[in-house]
Parts: C-alpha cells; structure tokens; sequence
C-alpha cells in the first residue's frame, strides 16, 4: 500500500511539473506576443502583410533556416552525449526540444541543464549537464569569435562618438570577459573536487568537432537574420548587416535575461545597432520578434509534446 501510494504520489508530482512547465511556456508566450509595448501584433501582421512575408519561396526559406538552426543544434548535442552514452537522432531531439521548453521561463535558460539531465541515469547527470556546459561554451566562442570582429567592424565604419563611446574601453572590456571566461574555466576544471564529479574527458579533436557545429549553426541563424533584412527591404551591404548581426549577439549574450524574454533584448539592441543605417524601427523589431518566434517559440510548441510525454528516467 505505502509503495503504490509513493509511485503514485511520484506520478501526480511528475504530471504537475511537466503540466506547469507547458502551461507556464504557453502563457508566458501568449503574454509576450500580445503585451509587448515595442511591437504591438496588429503592428505585426501589418508589417509581414506589406513585405510578402508569407510567399511560399519566403516561408521555404525561413523554415529552412530554422530547421538547418535546431538540426545543427540536435547533431551537436547527439556527438556530445555519444562521447559517454550512445543515443539516436529522435532520442537527441527529444531532449533538445523538451529542454528547450523548460528553459524558456528560466533565467539564461538554466532549465536545459536540470531538463536534459534527467533522461539519464543518475550515476552520469552530473557529467550530462558537463557535456551541455561545453556545448554552451562552444556556443558562446563563436558568438565571441564573429562578434568581436563584428564589433570591431561597425565602431570602426560608423559614425560613432568615440570620446563619448570610448573604444579603447570597450575593447579592454571585451578582452576582460573573454579572458576571464577562460580562465574561470581553465581553473574549474583544474579544480579536483570539480574534476572527479564532472569531468569527461574530450579530446581536441573532439572538442573541434562540436566548435565546427557551433560555428555553422551560427553562421545559420545569423543568415536567416540577414534574410529577413532582405525580405524586409532593409537599405544595408551584406558586410554591415552581418557585422551588425554579429554585434548584436555578441553585446546581448553577456546580459543575464529570461530565455523568454531575450527577444526584448535583442530587439533593444538591434534598434540600437540598425540605428546608425536609419533603418525603420518597426522593421527592425518585426524581424527580431520573427526570429525569436522562429527559432524558438515554434521548436519550444514541439517541445511541448516531449515534456508532456517525459518519463522520469529513475535508475540509480
């Protein structure tokens, strides 16, 4: 009796979180779309109506996009897991997609870490969320690596205030928290306490590998942004739109945000950014808002299924 009370009592526990996480996901979502003081969703459809967002050569290649974007992300996270524990392509995109779910109403979508661990074994979680902490950091390198050259670029090329904006701070500013980024991991994993809990043991080869993959899905969703400059009639070269693509990214990947409200951040800097080409504002944030959507709210929908569908993985 006290068994079948607890393995049921596991289950009502279970069905309630996943349920939150769902409906909390769906709310947040419906409230971001329809409150959002930047762009309000009459100014939306307005916008996409006018562009001929919705052609079907247009829709062929935003969805292209977003699938080359996730199935970058599902490939790497397959090669890493499978440096400890085999699993197949569906297997990896459920845990992705579930995970993304999760991470939306978390802050810097920290739930993805809790959320992939627990589809395995918990002899190797804590090396499970390892494995998604250096995918994440390969992830940031390569924003890093196109974003301070993109930076550079566009302060560089635009008519900037430089005693106002100081440069020389900036760069200084920069390499600090590049620096410090590596140093705090050389020294994390040099750490014994830290090493016998999580260590992996990755290979440079190994490590180049899953890089590659954070670099093509960069240079992934970073071209579906400069697609919908194009669509959108945005009056830039391609070399300013990528250097301030590259811009964006890197200035709002190191300000600490809820995952679903990163399209708010984003689109605050993009404005800022697109600014100095005298690009129309509502543009700018209809297209920050559609890639937020793409490549996110869309997968997270799919991921609904997979965390409502979650089975706790209980083996020790």
């Amino acid at each position: 009796m006290y068994n079948s009370l607890s393995y049921k009592s596991k289950q009502f526990f279970w069905l309630f979180i996943k349920l939150s996480i769902v409906f909390g996901c769906a709310y947040f979502i419906y409230f971001k779309l329809k409150n959002n003081k930047q762009l309000k969703i009459t100014d939306l459809q307005l916008k996409t109506t006018q562009n001929n967002l919705f052609l079907v050569k247009n829709c062929v290649f935003l969805s292209l996009f977003s699938f080359f974007n996730w199935f970058l992300e599902i490939i790497k996270w397959k090669t890493l897991v499978t440096f400890i524990h085999k699993i197949s392509f569906l297997t990896a995109t459920k845990q992705s997609l579930a995970a993304l779910t999760t991470s939306l109403i978390t802050p810097n979508r920290i739930g993805e870490y809790g959320a992939k661990a627990l589809y395995f074994d918990k002899n190797i979680r804590k090396k499970i969320l390892n494995l998604n902490l250096i995918g994440n950091l390969h992830q940031l390198f390569a924003t890093c690596l196109f974003g301070v050259f993109g930076l550079l670029y566009f302060l560089n090329t635009q008519p900037i205030n430089l005693k106002k904006f100081n440069f020389f701070k900036l760069l200084i500013v920069v390499v600090l928290v590049i620096m410090s980024s590596f140093f705090l991991w050389k020294y994390l994993v040099k750490k014994q306490t830290f090493l016998s809990d999580f260590k992996v043991g990755l290979n440079l080869q190994q490590h180049l590998k899953i890089n590659l993959i954070s670099i093509a899905r960069y240079l992934v969703f970073a071209h579906q942004f400069y697609f919908l400059l194009f669509i959108f009639k945005v009056d830039v070269s391609y070399v300013n739109a990528i250097s301030a693509i590259a811009s964006i990214y890197f200035m709002s990947s190191f300000i600490p945000m809820l995952s679903l409200f990163d399209v708010v951040l984003k689109s605050s800097v993009a404005l800022f950014v697109f600014g100095f080409f005298k690009s129309d504002a509502l543009t700018i944030l209809t297209i920050t808002t559609l890639m937020w959507i793409l490549n996110f709210v869309i997968p997270a929908i799919f991921g609904c299924y997979f965390v409502l569908t979650f089975k706790p993985n209980t083996a020790k």
